[in-house]
């Protein structure tokens, strides 16, 4: 066997290796995907059994004359990239499981979806349930983030426009929304996500967003939905 052989019929076994070792990392991710996800799904159906019982014994912050609690929109990755400005907001009532805080739980009957939210938002909390990005229910401008996870807000991104949407909150208040609008956004546009020319104190012009991930990563789909005065 010639040297120009043997480089061949290395360079060949090495491509066959790498081969293998990207198809073994293949694997390991879309095993380690579905582990995650079904993590995620047991995690919020433990911590809902819990809220269930909780819900309704906290107290309604809802009354006008209650101090409003300064929150900020500069938390984290939630600053608004040309404005330093911060929003006040009542506080919302919320519930403690496992150390955690929440403010409340989803409901959208037509994807059969019940989910916690978070009081707050980083990235280890959304492991476990959706969060509260920014805004509130109190004024309307509510955002609520999750990962794409299957039985997080993955089905979010088929939801048909007029969907019933209900927030319940900690106190045991029930907020009926319907889906209105689905846009796709940037990743870094955080003005378009939550700042538009409603609302007094944000600029909301959507009661209620809902945010998840596209596949990949590269954008962001988020559900809008308007509050029904239910009376």
């Amino acid at each position: 066997m010639t040297n120009r052989q043997k480089k061949q019929g290395l360079s060949g076994t090495v491509l066959i290796l790498l081969g293998l070792f990207c198809f073994a990392g293949a694997a390991f991710l879309t095993a380690y995907n579905y582990w995650d996800a079904a993590r995620a799904e047991k995690a919020s159906r433990e911590i809902m059994l819990q809220m269930e019982k909780l819900v309704g014994e906290t107290e309604d912050l809802s009354d006008p004359e209650k101090e409003d609690l300064p929150a900020s929109l500069s938390e984290s990755s939630m600053a608004l990239p040309d404005s330093s400005a911060e929003v006040s907001y009542r506080e919302m009532p919320a519930v403690e499981i496992d150390g955690c805080m929440y403010i409340g739980f989803l409901n959208i009957p037509s994807l059969d979806l019940t989910l916690p939210v978070m009081q707050k938002w980083d990235y280890e909390r959304l492991k476990i349930s959706p969060c509260r990005y920014s805004g509130s229910y109190f004024t309307d401008d509510l955002v609520i983030c999750a990962h794409n996870y299957a039985r997080h807000f993955s089905p979010v991104k088929g939801i048909s426009m007029g969907a019933d949407v209900w927030f319940v909150t900690a106190a045991g208040k029930k907020i009926h929304y319907t889906a209105t609008n689905i846009q796709t956004i940037a990743p870094a546009d955080i003005r378009e996500m939550i700042q538009n020319n409603k609302n007094s104190l944000s600029g909301s012009e959507w009661d209620l967003t809902l945010f998840t991930c596209n596949t990949g990563g590269t954008t962001r789909c988020a559900v809008r939905c308007e509050r029904v005065d239910d009376k």
